[in-house]
């Protein structure tokens, strides 16, 4: 490894070996190598595929776009913001060109998998809004449960008033919940309810518990959001595949 100066601190020149040694003893070594082959994997598929071509005139909108949103319409000004930036005009188009290819990548390589990969994902993308009464015993639980269902007190009342959950102040809501998240035996159980339905008593870790259902907020393909998010998830693993196959040795000698 070069023993040529990297950077220059206090008019101290520190080489790449004194630079890998400090990221090194910082235990931020791991971090940076992963950056650098995560880019290499970027740039070299975007290179050498031909499925990633973006019409010029797309990124020059993307260009224009971002000097509106910056106010860099005016053309000293944005020459200025590029010095200021380390840059110049033919990086800058280089790096937005790149974004493009990057996600136009990122949808190529997910395609495939989507589908299959939400339908593996979707115990875990399936939310139900529930509330909760925790208590002590069973015995407690039963007699709210009756209470609640008899109408002599509403479910809000009892979960202000006897729930050890800190959500009792909000009359024990617990928000949306994950299916996958929830323990097998109340998963069950709510799954084969319907919205308003009081469940329970449920032991769960030695407490006895009231649930009630709110609502089902299931997970769909049709959602822009989540999609974008699994195909993120399967960019970055379809990433470490690729990182994982390398054969990278780093040498940092005495």
């Amino acid at each position: 490894m070069s023993n040529a100066a990297f950077l220059t601190v206090d008019d101290r020149e520190l080489s790449l070996r004194d630079c890998m040694r400090y990221l090194q003893s910082s235990g931020k070594l791991q971090d940076f190598l992963g950056g650098i082959l995560r880019q290499h994997v970027l740039e070299e598929e975007t290179a050498t595929r031909d499925d990633l071509t973006i019409p010029e005139g797309v990124v020059e909108q993307a260009i224009i776009d971002f000097r509106l949103q910056q106010q860099l319409s005016e053309a000293p000004a944005f020459q200025e913001w590029l010095k200021k930036n380390g840059s110049d005009y033919s990086t800058f188009h280089k790096q937005i060109l790149g974004n493009f290819k990057n996600e136009k990548l990122k949808m190529v390589v997910s395609e495939e998998r989507l589908q299959e990969y939400f339908i593996e994902r979707k115990l875990f993308l399936d939310r139900v809004i529930l509330s909760r009464i925790i208590v002590d015993n069973q015995d407690l639980a039963e007699e709210l449960k009756n209470q609640i269902q008899e109408g002599s007190a509403t479910y809000e009342e009892s979960a202000r008033q006897y729930s050890v959950t800190d959500d009792k102040m909000v009359n024990g809501m617990m928000g949306p919940v994950s299916r996958g998240t929830l323990p097998d035996t109340i998963r069950a159980q709510i799954d084969a309810a319907q919205p308003g339905a009081l469940l329970g008593p449920l032991e769960l870790e030695g407490k006895w518990g009231l649930f009630r259902v709110d609502e089902f907020l299931e997970a769909s393909m049709d959602d822009a959001q989540l999609q974008q998010t699994l195909r993120n998830e399967l960019f970055e693993r379809w990433l470490s595949e690729k990182i994982q196959k390398m054969d990278v040795k780093l040498q940092i000698n005495d």
